[in-house]
Parts: C-alpha cells; sequence; structure tokens
C-alpha cells in the first residue's frame, strides 16, 4: 500500500515501534541543525540580481525565419 494514506499511517507505525517514538523530532531535528541560513538568506541584493538574471533567461528556442 505503499503511496496510500493507509500506507502512510503504517510506515510511521513501524518507524516509531522500531526507533522510538521520538522518530521523526530526531530526524527533524537533525535536518534543522543542518541548515545555517545562509545564501540568499544573508544577502538580499544578491537574491534580487540573481533572479533578475534568471529571469531574463529564455527557455524557448529561437525563432528562425
Amino acid at each position: 500500500m505503499a503511496g496510500t494514506k493507509n500506507g502512510g499511517k503504517a510506515a510511521a507505525k513501524t518507524n516509531k515501534t522500531k526507533y522510538g517514538a521520538d522518530f521523526y523530532a530526531r530526524i527533524g531535528a537533525i535536518g534543522g541543525k543542518k541548515g545555517h541560513s545562509g545564501g540568499f538568506a544573508q544577502n538580499r541584493e544578491l537574491a534580487r540580481i540573481a533572479g533578475a538574471r534568471g529571469g531574463r533567461v529564455s527557455r524557448r528556442s529561437k525563432k528562425t525565419s
């Protein structure tokens, strides 16, 4: 039943049984500790420039006449 709501509940139950009731809290904490708020979060002007550059790039092929 992978990919269904009931399958997800069964998987969550299995994970909690095998790895402890705090399984999801622990893996969430690991993900939270990996982030360091770097990149565009620190430099909004750089984010604006990069977004403008990306917006100018066309994904359509050039029309040849």
